[in-house]
């Protein structure tokens, strides 16, 4: 009979966020660095400094996740392995990369927590990168079948064109959610996080996070220079964000009226997704340790917090962005908690709408969620965002003596993933 264990968090790192330019990779402050190599510095800093002091070496891994979303090219991980050998791990460690989108680093996590529960690893280690000015969907495939009525594949109900564009699955759960927000609404949410980010920055809160890696002046490749804040923080006010260029396209939904209804709503012809309501590109790595919480005790290692469930789920592709309120919900019924309990949530920011939909269906209090800025600010460089958030949750219940958080996030393709994590010393 295979009794479940106790997994607890015991340490996160990440690199500073750069933002990424593909069109100008020398404005790419980490533009000359692979993403796989990005990820090799962390992790070869990470175990030389604060996993030592913990007595925590590479040879003690019994799995690593890789998580990419867009792991084609030199973001090929050959199963996980291709960062391992840069960064010197012993061949004895086991990997495998995993793509669940932007919850694909959480998912990986996932695995190896569902392996300690059933006594399978003791220890493992969820990573993941993204480097979206070297390798953004370039050399990626996309299989468009379903729209050809000469082939068995043909699916006219399934609407490609806007799956594969995130955009307009924003501009879309927006349309759907009408009159429940308006465009102002995301604008302040953007402006939210932004001052909220910039804030932290200047209080120094994510020096606890973030392992500075050499990277070079903007605009200056020769001109080297350590990394160690994200680069797309700016101080912002609703009057500069609402004049912002609209990216998204209407859909002009029979429902609200047309484009008539549209139009007398909106006041324009012309979607509400801005770059100051959703995330940026961005170059990052993330990397989280998990271990069994009796391997923890016998060694001495306090944890950051105890993992208490997981969660994930699917939804209409074109509205990807409803994703963490299903994820959300079967993780925390696992564990017989509410919403209503939860103390603070990670909500990835990769559109502010998807925020916003997630704390109105689960009536989340603004003053709980993304209190250190979201990705919106902070970046989302999409596959390693998941364990960003969970190790910014777990510092923020230790700093606030706060009990229970949430970390979700919606996932392209149609999906959300979600983690409840309790903090043991309150």
């Amino acid at each position: 009979m295979i009794s479940v264990k106790e997994v607890w968090l015991i340490d996160y790192a990440r690199t500073a966020f750069s933002r990424s330019r593909p069109t100008q990779p020398e404005r790419d402050v980490f533009g000359e660095i692979r993403g796989d190599e990005l990820l090799a510095e962390l992790l070869m800093k990470f175990f030389d400094g604060s996993l030592a002091d913990k007595g925590i070496e590479k040879k003690d891994m019994e799995e690593v996740s890789i998580g990419v979303a867009a792991g084609v090219l030199e973001n090929w991980t050959y199963g996980g392995r291709g960062p391992l050998f840069l960064a010197g791990f012993p061949y004895k460690v086991p990997s495998f990369f995993i793509d669940r989108q932007c919850g694909s680093a959480g998912s990986g996590m996932h695995v190896g927590i569902m392996e300690i529960m059933t006594g399978n690893s003791k220890c493992m280690l969820a990573t993941g990168f993204e480097h979206m000015t070297r390798v953004r969907g370039i050399g990626i495939d996309r299989n468009y079948s379903t729209e050809n009525k000469e082939s068995k594949f043909y699916r006219p109900e399934l609407d490609l064109q806007t799956t594969f564009n995130m955009l307009q699955t924003a501009q879309k759960l927006y349309e759907e959610e009408v009159p429940r927000f308006t465009k102002e609404d995301l604008d302040k949410f953007g402006v939210r996080s932004h001052n909220l980010t910039i804030k932290s920055q200047e209080e120094g809160y994510f020096k606890g996070e973030i392992i500075p890696i050499e990277g070079h002046v903007e605009g200056n490749v020769d001109e080297k220079m350590m990394i160690d804040r994200d680069m797309n923080a700016r101080k912002s006010t609703l009057e500069a964000v609402s004049q912002l260029r609209r990216i998204s396209i209407p859909f002009y939904l029979e429902k609200n009226g047309g484009k008539e209804g549209y139009m007398k709503r909106e006041g324009t012809e012309e979607g509400v997704i801005t770059a100051g309501n959703s995330s940026p590109l961005n170059a990052g790595a993330t990397a989280a340790v998990i271990m069994e919480a009796e391997e923890a005790k016998k060694r001495g290692i306090e944890p950051m917090a105890k993992i208490l469930s997981i969660g994930w789920a699917g939804v209409d592709p074109t509205v990807m962005g409803r994703g963490p309120v299903p994820a959300t919900q079967k993780a925390l019924k696992i564990v017989g908690l509410t919403a209503d309990e939860i103390d603070f949530w990670e909500i990835n920011e990769a559109f502010c709408i998807v925020a916003l939909n997630c704390m109105d269906k689960l009536n989340i209090p603004e003053e709980k969620v993304n209190i250190k800025g979201g990705s919106t600010a902070i970046g989302h460089p999409l596959g390693s965002t998941m364990v960003r958030l969970t190790g910014t949750l777990a510092r923020i219940l230790k700093e606030k003596n706060a009990k229970y958080g949430v970390a979700n996030a919606c996932v392209g393709g149609g999906q959300g993933v979600a983690t409840v994590i309790e903090n043991i010393n309150v």
